[in-house]
């Protein structure tokens, strides 16, 4: 195979495969990573797949890999507010590619985000907007938070008005007109014949009016997106919830004007309101608490980088916005600052942090010629970067890939919706049925028609209509007392079992910081290995350092190590944060060091008046010191295991060896463990080398590990697994956004990134695996809950209905029948989900 042959880039996650790449079966690969995932699980054309398997993984026929897009369409990714059902995303996605220059659409009101391929100079991004928001739903840009904040304004506001104007009606209901529909039962008979005497005058049509008037803010402001829902369902022709709320409070609606009009005296506003304003409440009440879920996460960060700093010709340099990049622009990055974009080392050394993007846990050294990836953090040393032909970072193509996943990861149809496909046109058909027969029987129309609107209001919509969002509020509240966020509300009725449990290693299974797994060396020799690291910035070193004695602040050390080092840091994101702080550290000076030099494999200095060299037996090597056989076998040996052993030494001889590596967390074990005996397929995805992930491969609870996977791999890697059942992914990286967006359901170390965050469907606050089982545990209860709920309203309709259609219930007792339905739901869905 030659080397144009690659043009395509690599076979399973199509990154550019450089120089001859690797090759297997005619196929080539960017790394061996992909390479194992491709031998192991195939390719996806190749698998057996099942229907339901295929229904599951619908989200699969919308991904790059059968979209065509034409060469000059671009992708715009809008964040759509009012999305709450699939019929929306069909709804959107058919509109949207009917304008003229889209040639694609693909929407998920899973995720609130819409991707539309389309021609830049046909239509625009505000064009887009325009069209999606004049649908009545709320489209912008994915990052604009004012308008984010601008829609949730307008849902609270919907809701205090619908309650305000409600109430208002409801005041007057329970004043004037119910002590005349119950006779006697509120007032004697001489006042009773007052209020009646009263509504028959002339006052009457007034009041009436005034009634009709605040129904219809009620009906027209609160209950537009019920009314949205409606319209959407019966366009797409696809009943859902919102369409039988919809008919019952708009037939309720219209019978009451009606008889308004005609001089009547029978009017049921008061179901309209009580209709529109329980299930907006109960829709408002759920997202409310999904945004206190939501908050508690608010302490992470954006790691993308918004400047540069630019050289110029005359060496000094300007401050810049990353967008105003060049290739050929020389860029300086110091010491704790991300690489702005892609590019290569022309000047300096450094050990870059790349695990956000790669997931590799150790620093990588970089000197001039090597290649650096944006997003990626300078440890130590400072570089010079020459800008790559694109311009483009890494982490932000991993951005634009996570929204791309998350606008083809479609919602599924909810319990709810699903039963409303039938249980809708049944409710219309008696109610037309009941009807007809009356004024068949002889019956006046106007009796008729009373009948019919209540088959329609006791057809329970408020119950059904709170059955979810209730019980999915309780599953959201439920977890968040345990530390647990679940940001979508479809989790608990997308899955409920796992049939493969996906964990990313480092942040995951370790802790993501470096430590001192074990120092084979005499006190005094540890304590001056220590005490001369503490001058480095470099994670290995830092790691080291915190062994000093605490007169020397290594008992505060060891913290501020992990704080720094660690991939979620606050101040991590800050450019110059670390060098900044070990600057202004007094512990990380001592008297006792008179000299110290840093180099590229290590460092050296006097520690109370001798020479010590901390590093690769290299620079021993360099500096014509001995290494021992017994220790250079010893470092060897702790190589192969993925740690990273550091050979420790004075006065011209390496004395001990100083063991560091990623630390395991305590929890991994058991909880691998306990998902195991649950007869679930392990797998663990890592982009960290071969050797790190050496030590997973014996676990008894783990069937396969893939190593050296980067962040488009993992994501494809995942999408195999799929087609073999649900699929969990766990992770806490940017480099774990993809895959999290494209599993089944994607959880989230809360002390990972914000990119990860965004990219899960629930994250894990305190950073404890043992949550896991947690989870699951909930949204088996969720659902019971939830279907226990329905199956409450169900019995109910199954008694209510036929008295209703042989007019033993008038509307007045059809909607007190409603009421204590939805009562009956609300205390339901407000009992603790899990027994403590």
């Amino acid at each position: 195979m030659t080397d144009d042959q690659y043009e395509t880039g690599c076979t399973l996650c199509d990154l550019p495969v450089e120089g001859s790449g690797i090759t297997h079966d005619g196929d080539a690969f960017c790394c061996v990573g992909c390479r194992d995932v491709y031998e192991t699980l195939g390719d996806l054309e190749d698998l057996e797949v099942d229907a339901e398997a295929v229904r599951r993984t619908r989200a699969a026929d919308d991904t790059d890999d059968t979209r065509e897009v034409p060469d000059d369409h671009e992708a715009t990714f809008l964040e759509v507010d009012g999305m709450h059902c699939a019929t929306c995303e069909a709804f959107i996605e058919s509109v949207s590619c009917e304008t003229d220059g889209v040639s694609n659409a693909s929407a998920s009101y899973v995720t609130d985000t819409v991707r539309i391929d389309h021609d830049p100079e046909t239509v625009t991004q505000e064009d887009l907007q325009e069209t999606i928001s004049g649908l009545g739903y709320s489209a912008y840009d994915r990052e604009d938070a004012f308008s984010r904040r601008q829609a949730d304004n307008w849902a609270m506001g919907r809701v205090v008005v619908g309650a305000l104007m409600g109430m208002m009606v409801m005041l007057q209901y329970i004043v004037l007109i119910y002590p005349i529909y119950f006779g006697g039962l509120f007032y004697d008979e001489r006042t009773t014949e007052f209020l009646e005497a009263t509504l028959a005058s002339e006052l009457a049509t007034p009041f009436y009016l005034v009634i009709a008037a605040l129904t219809t803010i009620v009906l027209a402001v609160t209950g537009k997106p019920i009314l949205q829902g409606a319209y959407v369902s019966a366009r797409t022709r696809s009943p859902n919830m919102d369409l039988l709320v919809a008919i019952a409070a708009v037939s309720a609606y219209l019978y009451s004007t009606l008889s308004v009009i005609v001089g009547g005296d029978h009017i049921y506003y008061d179901v309209t309101v009580a209709i529109i304003v329980i299930v907006s409440v109960g829709n408002y009440y759920e997202t409310t608490i999904k945004q206190q879920a939501t908050e508690r996460l608010s302490d992470l960060t954006s790691i993308q980088v918004d400047e540069a700093r630019r050289v110029r010709d005359d060496g000094g340099h300007d401050d810049v916005a990353v967008g105003d990049l060049e290739a050929g622009d020389h860029v300086l990055v110091r010491a704790g600052e991300r690489i702005p974009v892609d590019g290569d080392v022309v000047d300096g050394e450094a050990a870059v942090d790349e695990a956000v993007i790669t997931g590799e846990s150790l620093p990588v050294g970089k000197t001039p010629g090597d290649a650096v990836v944006g997003g990626s953090m300078v440890a130590d040393g400072a570089v010079t970067v020459r800008v790559g032909d694109d311009a483009t970072s890494s982490l932000d193509r991993i951005t634009e890939l996570v929204w791309d996943l998350q606008s083809g990861t479609h919602g599924i149809q909810k319990l709810a919706d699903k039963l409303a496909t039938i249980f809708v046109p049944v409710v219309l058909v008696l109610a037309i049925v009941a009807t007809a027969v009356y004024i068949a029987l002889g019956d006046g129309v106007a009796d008729a028609l009373l009948i019919g609107l209540t088959v329609l209001i006791v057809s329970c919509p408020c119950a059904l209509g709170l059955a979810t969002p209730l019980a999915v509020a309780a599953g959201i509240r439920d977890a968040l007392e345990r530390s647990i966020v679940v940001f979508d509300d479809s989790v608990f009725e997308r899955i409920r079992t796992a049939d493969t449990v996906v964990f990313d290693k480092t942040g995951t299974l370790t802790t993501g910081e470096m430590a001192v797994v074990e120092a084979d060396c005499d006190d005094d020799l540890t304590e001056q290995a220590a005490l001369l690291e503490a001058q480095s910035a470099h994670p290995i070193g830092q790691a080291i350092a915190a062994l000093r004695p605490a007169t020397d602040g290594g008992s505060d050390v060891l913290e501020e190590t992990a704080d720094d080092d660690s991939e979620t840091a606050t101040d991590d994101e800050k450019p110059g944060a670390k060098d900044a702080e070990a600057d202004s550290d007094p512990m990380a000076e001592s008297d006792r060091v008179t000299a110290f030099e840093t180099h590229r494999t290590g460092v050296s200095g006097v520690v109370d008046g001798e020479e010590v060299v901390v590093g690769h037996p290299d620079l021993f090597a360099d500096r014509g010191w001995t290494v021992p056989e017994p220790i250079a076998e010893q470092i060897d040996d702790g190589r192969q295991t993925g740690q990273v052993p550091v050979a420790v030494g004075r006065n011209g001889r390496a004395e001990g060896v100083i063991v560091v590596g990623d630390e395991l967390r305590d929890e991994w074990d058991d909880t691998l463990t306990a998902i195991a005996e649950t007869d679930t397929e392990i797998v663990v995805l890592t982009g960290d080398d071969a050797k790190a992930a050496g030590r997973f491969r014996e676990h008894p609870a783990i069937d396969q590990v893939f190593a050296g996977v980067p962040p488009e791999g993992k994501a494809e890697t995942v999408d195999r697994l799929k087609e073999r059942g649900q699929t969990v992914m766990i992770g806490d990286g940017t480099n774990d956004a993809p895959a999290l967006a494209a599993a089944d359901l994607g959880i989230a170390l809360g002390g990972g990134t914000a990119m990860a965050a965004d990219a899960a469907d629930v994250a894990l606050v305190d950073d404890n695996l043992e949550s896991v089982e947690t989870v699951f545990d909930l949204a088996r209860a969720t659902d019971r809950r939830v279907k226990g709920n329905i199956g409450w309203a169900f019995c109910y309709n199954a008694v209510a209905i036929p008295l209703a259609v042989t007019g033993l219930l008038n509307p007045l007792f059809a909607a007190l029948a409603m009421g204590a339905s939805s009562l009956l739901v609300v205390t339901n869905s407000s009992r603790p989900l899990l027994e403590e």
